[in-house]
């Protein structure tokens, strides 16, 4: 008590009493503010883990009505894989296992290659969470992608889903990005988002046929079932989608993966 009597005692524009007060009340906000992070890193957590299935279920088309995101959930399966071989990692919880914090450990990451990475990302995690949906049999339906790429301002995170021929795509959707609303944000225009869908991404030699362009040739034409109409106004934003998407279908991100479904290996 000494001591804060004597603090106090001293003239306010003592230089010595005004650094005691700063130090004080800094010290006191630094407190408050790392209790604060403590206590709300579990809610956090779960509204993060909320957000990550209310996006899977809404691109997977599982949102009805007078159901609950987390009831809806229910029908996914989280299984991770091993991006190199395409083989399901036994021994890591696909509940806390964290891809974007893998990616920027050098014990858990691949750095790409300037050939490599297409989508600008510069580096990928060794395994990423898949989710599956399958039939009352066990047979695969659906399989849901992690993807990512850089924009015009941003790297766009989302989802990608799949038939479970693991050819025909059932939805896309960005959960994250900081593109210019109007333009480049208009990825979230649901409008823009039907156009994936049914759309295949193979052609008949394997390779990868399907990307977005500004001239997507008519409907009529055979090559339509690969084409996507870029976003107007928004090139940049355009060319990383299809570059994400690129990325993560090819030999780099889940093509390995992909063949084994394809083949009836992957469920």
């Amino acid at each position: 008590m000494s001591v804060i009597s004597d603090v106090l005692a001293l003239p306010n524009d003592s230089r010595k009493k005004t650094y005691i007060v700063a130090f004080v009340l800094c010290l006191i906000c630094s407190i408050a503010v790392s209790t604060a992070a403590v206590m709300l890193k579990p809610v956090q957590d779960k509204n993060k883990q909320f957000d990550k299935q209310r996006n899977i279920v809404a691109i997977a088309g599982l949102a009805q009505n007078g159901v609950s995101v987390s009831e809806a959930f229910k029908q996914v399966e989280a299984k991770v894989v091993d991006l190199q071989t395409g083989d399901y990692v036994e021994g890591i919880d696909p509940k806390t296992f964290d891809a974007r914090a893998a990616a920027v450990d050098p014990k858990q990451n691949v750095v790409l290659t300037k050939e490599q990475d297409i989508a600008s990302i510069k580096r990928r995690a060794k395994y990423a969470t898949v989710y599956l949906i399958k039939d009352q049999q066990g047979k695969l339906q659906k399989v849901i992608l992690p993807i990512s790429g850089y924009g015009l301002w941003s790297t766009l995170h989302g989802f990608l889903a799949l038939q479970g021929d693991a050819n025909t795509v059932v939805g896309l959707g960005f959960y994250e990005h900081a593109e210019t609303p109007g333009l480049g944000g208009e990825v979230d225009n649901p409008n823009w988002k039907v156009q994936w869908v049914g759309k295949k991404i193979f052609d008949e030699q394997g390779n990868i046929a399907l990307r977005v362009t500004k001239s997507p040739v008519a409907d009529s034409d055979p090559r339509a079932v690969y084409e996507i109409d870029a976003l107007s106004g928004a090139t940049l934003t355009s060319n990383g989608v299809n570059n994400a998407v690129h990325f993560w279908l090819g030999a780099d991100g889940f093509g390995p993966y992909l063949q084994k479904i394809r083949q009836g290996g992957g469920a």
